[in-house]
C-alpha cells in the first residue's frame, strides 16, 4: 500500500501540474483543494523542492510551482522519492535493498521472486506515466463480495 505521505505528494504535484505555467499556487489553495493538512503539505513540498521537483517562493505573493515541466516528472520518481522504493518487500528493492529478517535464503525464496516481478511491472507502468498525462477519476467500486 502507498503511505499517506506518498498519496498526498502525488495529489499535491498533480495540483501543481494542473496549474503549470499559470504562476505560483499558494499552499492554502493546494491544501484545501487536495484535503491535505497544511503542516504536512509544507513538509512534503519542502522535500519536493530539495529534490528539484518544486520551486517555492516566500513572502506575501509567494507560493509553489513545479520545478520541472510535468512531462519530466514520472510517477515512479515521486513514489521513490517519498517512499524510497517501489518494492513491496525490502529484498525486492532495486535502490533500497535490504535482506529480509526471518526469511528463507534469497535463492530459495519464491515470494522474493514473485515480488521482484511485481516490482518490475510496477516500475514499467509508473515510469511511463508523467504528470503531463491526463488521468481521470473513476467511479468507486461496489461493495466487496465475499467468496
Amino acid at each position: 500500500m502507498l503511505s499517506q505521505k506518498v498519496r498526498y505528494s502525488i495529489r499535491a504535484l498533480q495540483h501543481l501540474a494542473d496549474h503549470y505555467g499559470q504562476g505560483l499556487v499558494q499552499l492554502d489553495e493546494i491544501a484545501a483543494a487536495q484535503k491535505i493538512p497544511p503542516k504536512f503539505l509544507t513538509v512534503i513540498l519542502s522535500e519536493m523542492a530539495r529534490a528539484g521537483l518544486v520551486q517555492s517562493h516566500r513572502g506575501k505573493d509567494g507560493g509553489y510551482a513545479l520545478g520541472l515541466p510535468p512531462v519530466d516528472i514520472r510517477y515512479g520518481d515521486i513514489v521513490r522519492l517519498t517512499r524510497g522504493s517501489l518494492a513491496l518487500v525490502p529484498c525486492a528493492s532495486r535502490y533500497a535493498y535490504e535482506k529480509c529478517k526471518n526469511c528463507l535464503e534469497e535463492d530459495e525464496c519464491r515470494l522474493r521472486a514473485l515480488m521482484l516481478k511485481v516490482r518490475d511491472e510496477t516500475a514499467l507502468i509508473l515510469d511511463q506515466i508523467t504528470l503531463a498525462h491526463s488521468i481521470q477519476p473513476v467511479p468507486p467500486f461496489g461493495p466487496a463480495i465475499a467468496h
